[in-house]
C-alpha cells in the first residue's frame, strides 16, 4: 500500500476529500501485531493531520494495551510489538526520579509517564544503545532486560495477557529483534517523537 492511500485511511478521508477512490481498511500493516486501539488510532490520525511529528518518525505507546507502534514520518506503519512497562500505574514521573539509584525507587514510583517526548538514540550505562524518551527522568525505550531470570521478562512479553506486562522501573522494554530491526533504523538518522498514551487521565 502506498503512502497516500494509507494516509487517507488513517485520516478517515473519503474519495471526495482525497481526490481518489475509496481505500480499503489498512489490514496488512497490522499483521505485525494486534490491531491498534481506538486511542492509538486517534493519536496517529492527529499526529499526521497536525504534522505534530514534524516530518520525523514517531512511536505510539499504548500503556493500557501494553503495545508499541512505530511509524515513519508519513504515518506508514513500520512495526508493532508488545511492551513491558512501569510496575505502577500512573501518568507522571515522580519529581527527581532520574537522580535516584534503582535501589531507592519504590514500587509506587515505578511509572512510565504519559506525554509527548522528543526522542533520540544514545548509549545507556553499558555498551548498548537505547531510545532516550525522557533523559531527565531516566526513561528510555530499549531491548528487553533479561539480567534477572526471576522476573521472566521474555515470558511476560510472549504471553497474550497484558496483566503481566507491568514489571519495569518505568522504562519501556520491547523484544530485542523489534528494537534492532524497527526502532533503531527508524530513529537512527534524526531521532523522532514518542507519544505515550495516558492510562489514568483522559487523553488530550
Amino acid at each position: 500500500m502506498s503512502v497516500l492511500p494509507l494516509l487517507a485511511v488513517l485520516l478517515g478521508l473519503g474519495s471526495a476529500a482525497s481526490g481518489m477512490a475509496a481505500v480499503p481498511a489498512p489490514t496488512s500493516p497490522w499483521t505485525v501485531g494486534s490491531d491498534p486501539s481506538e486511542a492509538t488510532m486517534r493519536k496517529i490520525r492527529w499526529a499526521i493531520a497536525s504534522n505534530d511529528n514534524g516530518d520525523l518518525p514517531f512511536v505510539v505507546v499504548d500503556k493500557r494495551a501494553a503495545r508499541v507502534f512505530v511509524l515513519d514520518r508519513h504515518g506508514l506503519v513500520l512495526g508493532a510489538a508488545p511492551a513491558l512497562l512501569g510496575l505502577a500505574k500512573g501518568d507522571v514521573s515522580p519529581p527527581g526520579i532520574g537522580d535516584r539509584p534503582l535501589s531507592a525507587i519504590g514500587p509506587a514510583d515505578r511509572i512510565t509517564p504519559a506525554g509527548r517526548f522528543v526522542a533520540g538514540l544514545g548509549p545507556d550505562l553499558g555498551a548498548k544503545d537505547v531510545l532516550w524518551v525522557d533523559y531527565a527522568a531516566a526513561i528510555s525505550l530499549h531491548r528487553v532486560v533479561t539480567s534477572n531470570p526471576r522476573e521472566h521478562r521474555l515470558e511476560r512479553l510472549a504471553t497474550a495477557s497484558i496483566l503481566d506486562n507491568r514489571i519495569s522501573y518505568g522504562c519501556i522494554n520491547v523484544p530485542a529483534k523489534f528494537f534492532d530491526d524497527v526502532v533503531r533504523p527508524a530513529f537512527l538518522a534524526r531521532g523522532g517523537v514518542v507519544y505515550i498514551l495516558p492510562e489514568l487521565a483522559a487523553e488530550d
